[in-house]
């Protein structure tokens, strides 16, 4: 099954700095229908505008991936990491037993991200923040690995959790094709930009793709695309 999630149907808020839209129930939205989607828990959806972003706050036992589509964000945390991720590149954070961060803004213009929460297979561990550049060239035609805890993942960001992050980009008239890690994941795929359709079913930029039952879903763009899917645990 593939459920079409149109962006105007997502939560979210306008806070003049930040305008978040939430594809599952975050902060001051809450739909019982749109809790999680198996250890998927979190996917918004921020522009964030110049000189703001998130001051420090805490987190614990989540595996955060922010996914930069537009400027840049710049992280610092309580462990002394500190680092600037520019579009097209993806950072990681597995908050563990906690940890406290701020993210902001520093560019002349708007920041856009993917902020992407799974929860964890595991507790107890300590935390850790990484970030690596995925150029979209080596993502032409092809779903490449962003961040993974599944064996094998190599090349991907490690994450604590039974998950991993693609990204893909294409071209109009191109088509992907992805098979699942094995029966009964569940994937969830937002075009960043672009129209696509999966498995014949049509969305738009920034639709959700909410899907369940598939062994392998085939992607084709109607539009220049540009990919974000996470294959998680049910």
């Amino acid at each position: 099954m593939i459920e079409r999630r149109p962006f105007d149907s997502l939560g979210g808020a306008n806070h003049g700095w930040l305008d978040a839209k939430h594809h599952f129930s975050f902060a001051e939205y809450h739909d019982e229908a749109r809790m999680n989607w198996g250890a998927l828990r979190v996917w918004n959806d921020d522009t964030i505008q110049p000189g703001t972003g998130f001051p420090p706050h805490a987190h614990a036992d989540m595996e955060i991936i922010t996914y930069v589509r537009e400027g840049a964000i710049t992280h610092e945390d309580s462990l002394g990491n500190k680092g600037r991720t520019e579009a097209g590149d993806v950072q990681v954070m597995s908050a563990g037993t906690g940890i406290r961060h701020s993210e902001y803004n520093r560019e002349p213009g708007i920041t856009r991200i993917f902020q992407i929460w799974i929860l964890p297979t595991r507790r107890g561990d300590p935390p850790f923040w990484s970030s690596k550049p995925f150029p979209k060239g080596d993502r032409s035609g092809q779903f490449v690995g962003l961040a993974s805890g599944i064996e094998g993942d190599v090349d991907s960001l490690p994450i604590r959790t039974d998950a991993r992050v693609l990204g893909a980009t294409l071209k109009a008239g191109e088509s992907v094709e992805y098979r699942f890690a094995h029966a009964g994941r569940r994937g969830y795929l937002v075009p960043a930009t672009g129209k696509i359709e999966i498995n014949g079913v049509a969305f738009n930029a920034r639709d959700g793709a909410a899907i369940t039952g598939e062994e392998a879903i085939r992607v084709t763009a109607i539009e220049d695309a540009e990919l974000v899917l996470v294959d998680a645990a049910s």
